[in-house]
Parts: structure tokens; sequence; C-alpha cells
């Protein structure tokens, strides 16, 4: 099931490690399988509080890929690159496999009994 790395902008320094960074984070996700499906763009935030700056979200095709990836020397060379000038809260996350339902969680969680 696929995966995704996620991370919640709260401010970008525009600097020349920004632009390097931006020019070689898309070669790192090759190898793992990973792709952008959203950088930043509109968003509105409809409810709670949200980076102002909005959000980044890759796919790969499964955990251990994604994992893989944030560990790669690839990737670990120009990470510094980005959090010595963007102030975001990052994860991995599991995704869910087709078909799935939310009432799914119930008997995960014990929360049928409330």
């Amino acid at each position: 099931m696929p995966a995704y790395a996620l991370a919640q902008v709260h401010a970008v320094e525009p600097c020349p490690d920004t632009v390097e960074y931006l020019r070689r984070i898309d070669a790192t996700l090759d190898a793992f399988g990973g792709r952008f499906l959203v950088h930043r763009g509109k968003f509105e935030t409809v409810e709670g509080s949200w980076g102002n700056m909005g959000l980044i979200l890759i796919e790969f095709p499964d955990y251990r890929q994604a994992r893989a990836w944030y560990d790669s020397p690839a990737y670990q060379d120009i990470l510094h690159l980005r959090t010595r000038h963007m102030t975001a809260d990052a994860i991995l996350v599991e995704g869910v496999p087709a078909g799935y339902r939310a009432e799914r969680s119930l008997a995960e969680h014990s929360l049928a009994e409330h």
C-alpha cells in the first residue's frame, strides 16, 4: 500500500540553498518511486490552524520505500539545505489499502464501545 512524506510548511527563506534543494530533490525521489502529489499550491484552512505556506505531499509505493528515500545518502546530502531555511513539520505515514472504509478503524481502536 502507498506511503507518504508530508510536510506542513510554516516559513521558507528564499536563498541559494533553497534553490539548490529544489533543483536536486526530484532526482532523490526517482530510485524510490516517489512523486509529488502536492507542492504548496492553493489551499484554504477550513478547520483548526495550518502552516501559512501550505503542504507538501510526496507519494511512494510503500512505507519501506518512503523510509529508504528519507534515509538515502542522496536525500541526506541535501536535507540541511531545507532544514536551515524552512520551518516545517514533516512525517512519513503509511496509506490505506484500496477500498478502505473508515468504519474499519472502530475495531482497531475500540471506538465502537463508546
